[in-house]
């Protein structure tokens, strides 16, 4: 069979190495993890797009390397090939391998904000696509010159309240990094905010299923042409609209 994936960037390494373990021919596209910062249905019309363009009777399936995101697949919909999807929260959810075990770590772990090899090198301030939106990854120095001291203050107190949420950092290993360098820029982003740092062993079977046409009704859906994928709203993540 012949695959389409079309993934964040954030999962760059992660695919890349899933899609060199597949049977199967998968022909790969990236798009910029600053599609987040864009809210749900923009990120929604980007991801469409690359899906639109996709040629008609090329491939057995298109395949999202994403997961929910912020609604950010809600309302996608298959035209002429179908769609796969993996019922994931988010990355983090895919990083670690099972929903099941996201959801038992996220439980047991409040306040944890999570890094991977992806999140470090692809940019830590969704920097590809905000420069046209409201400046998220702007110093402090940045905002003040732009909109003035008091309103520039404002905005950075904004940007960055959700630090006050947070108490730990959590590093996903996969076993793809390069030596100890993303480890150790975790931990020393973790010392600077006065979290607690932890090295979490990752898991890449659900990525590798996913390229390898593994599509178990537990772990995906599978959106036929004409169908739409969107928000369950229960533990099965997504579902599939007719």
């Amino acid at each position: 069979m012949r695959f389409k994936l079309i993934s964040c960037e954030v999962l760059f390494r992660e695919m890349c190495d899933a899609c060199a373990h597949s049977p199967h021919q998968v022909d790969p596209e990236f798009l910029p993890k600053g599609l987040h910062d864009l809210g749900g249905k923009p990120m929604r019309a980007k991801i469409q797009e690359s899906v639109d363009r996709t040629p008609d009777g090329t491939y057995d399936a298109i395949l999202l390397g994403y997961g929910l995101c912020g609604n950010g697949l809600d309302g996608l919909t298959a035209r002429h090939t179908r769609l796969v999807a993996p019922r994931a929260h988010d990355c983090i959810a895919l990083l670690m391998g099972s929903r099941e075990r996201y959801l038992a770590y996220f439980e047991g772990n409040p306040g944890t904000f999570y890094r991977s090899t992806g999140w470090l090198e692809r940019g830590k301030g969704l920097q590809q696509l905000t420069h046209q939106t409201i400046g998220i990854d702007e110093s402090l120095e940045a905002l003040v010159a732009r909109y003035g001291e008091d309103n520039g203050r404002y905005l950075y107190d904004e940007m960055t309240s959700y630090q006050s949420h947070y108490s730990k950092l959590t590093f996903i290993e996969t076993g793809l990094e390069p030596g100890s360098k993303f480890a150790d820029e975790a931990a020393a982003e973790a010392g600077e905010k006065g979290w607690t740092f932890e090295r979490l062993p990752g898991d890449l079977a659900w990525l590798r299923r996913m390229v390898a046409g593994e599509w178990a009704e537990a772990e995906f859906v599978v959106a036929a042409p004409g169908q739409r994928i969107g928000a369950s709203y229960d533990n099965g993540v997504l579902k599939v609209q007719g």
